[in-house]
């Protein structure tokens, strides 16, 4: 098979597909007595099965998987696979902590400070909050306060974000959240710049986790053929390229 033809059948270039031989991510290709590069099926199940990789597991995974693939070194591959899917389950554990989270702030709204005046101290927010000052330290190490400092005394400084971000806390403890799950759901909350913006992103997140999975899927199946093809056929560069 001619570079061109492999290259028109996955939609890439000639040069494409050259960049993929030179970076291991397949085979290097047979040449001809005139020194011309002669793919084989064993290299478009190749190409298949990367550019199958890269919407599941991202471009840099989907390279080392190919690379290890390719290296013969099926474990090394299958340790990569692995950790992408383990990615995947934490992010769904995320998301479904978030959700959990949001529907115990929607069952009570927490209690409003007058944020339009100066930041609180410490010790202003523990009362105003019915806390001791060591549950809002302990609170900044658990990654869900983040208050500033005052530049000339170093002192903690909660402004109206940070105030928000307290009663939110002081809320979903009183729901039995964990300081852990309350972080990723303050965090997310900071990322997306509000409640009802996290809201609205919620659907497009759960969309993206159902796309992932469905890619890993068929990412699965394109490289189980393209492991298939090695195997059967010793690699197309050879037996260093045969996968164990």
């Amino acid at each position: 098979m001619r570079p061109v033809d492999l290259a028109r059948r996955h939609g890439l270039s000639t040069q494409a597909v050259r960049n993929y031989e030179d970076a291991g991510i397949i085979a290097p290709a047979r040449r001809s007595p005139a020194g011309y590069r002669d793919y084989t099926a064993v290299h478009a199940a190749g190409l298949a099965a990367h550019l199958a990789l890269v919407p599941a597991f991202g471009h840099s995974t989907g390279r080392r998987i190919m690379r290890a693939v390719t290296g013969g070194r099926l474990d090394e591959a299958l340790e990569h696979i692995d950790a992408g899917h383990a990615l995947l389950a934490r992010d769904r554990a995320t998301l479904r902590a978030v959700e959990e989270g949001l529907r115990h702030l929607a069952a009570a709204a927490p209690e409003a400070a007058d944020r339009g005046r100066a930041p609180y101290s410490i010790g202003e927010l523990a009362r105003h909050l019915a806390l001791d000052p060591a549950t809002l330290r302990g609170w900044q190490r658990a990654g869900i306060l983040t208050p500033p400092r005052d530049p000339r005394t170093g002192h903690r400084q909660y402004l109206a974000r940070d105030v928000r971000d307290a009663e939110l806390a002081h809320l979903l403890r009183r729901g039995g959240q964990p300081l852990g799950a309350i972080a990723t759901i303050l965090g997310a909350l900071r990322d997306a710049g509000g409640l009802d913006a996290l809201n609205a992103g919620l659907g497009r997140w759960q969309r993206d986790l159902t796309a992932r999975g469905l890619a890993q899927l068929r990412a699965a199946g394109r490289l189980a053929a393209y492991i298939e093809a090695l195997t059967h056929e010793g690699g197309a560069g050879g037996p260093a390229h045969r996968a164990p």
